[in-house]
């Protein structure tokens, strides 16, 4: 198959696609926030520099984009017909560096949780409470993705 815009207006619109402060970021923002807890944001001093720190709750929140974290089995997730060999793996890549981190992450003690994009599209709410379910539970990781209920161990 073959890309219906040139390169170079192709490459443009990629690189406007932003890696942070995304509307799913701002969905689990404003909603934590307004449930009173407190965070820091994308911690440089944190493998990954998780997209929201929570000091208080040990716990890190990583909300990953289904196509670019290659969210297995799921619909948004797909392979672009152009150039698949590239992006296969380009999105292995991020997925590769996801899993080393998570395991930084454990080792440093920090408990973890990965909101998926396709659960805050298609049951926000359930997938919003869980998650602050999470952070007052002492539960170690958890997993929210609209495939699935939530994984939490």
């Amino acid at each position: 198959m073959v890309d219906i815009v040139e390169g170079a207006i192709r490459s443009k619109m990629m690189s406007c696609i932003k890696g942070k402060n995304t509307k799913p970021e701002w969905v689990v923002r404003r909603y934590l926030h307004s449930r009173g807890f407190r965070y820091a944001l994308h911690k440089r001093d944190l493998p990954g520099r998780p997209d929201l720190t929570l000091p208080k709750y040990r716990a890190v929140i990583f909300v990953h984009g289904c196509f670019w974290h290659m969210h297995h089995g799921c619909r948004y997730a797909t392979l672009p017909a152009t150039r698949p060999e590239f992006w296969l793996s380009k999105l292995q890549g991020n997925r590769e560096r996801d899993e080393r981190q998570v395991q930084e992450l454990t080792r440093a003690g920090w408990r973890i949780a990965v909101v998926w994009e396709c659960s805050l599209r298609l049951r926000p709410e359930q997938t919003l409470a869980e998650l602050s379910k999470f952070l007052t539970s002492g539960a170690t990781r958890a997993e929210f993705s609209a495939d699935q209920c939530p994984k939490i161990e």
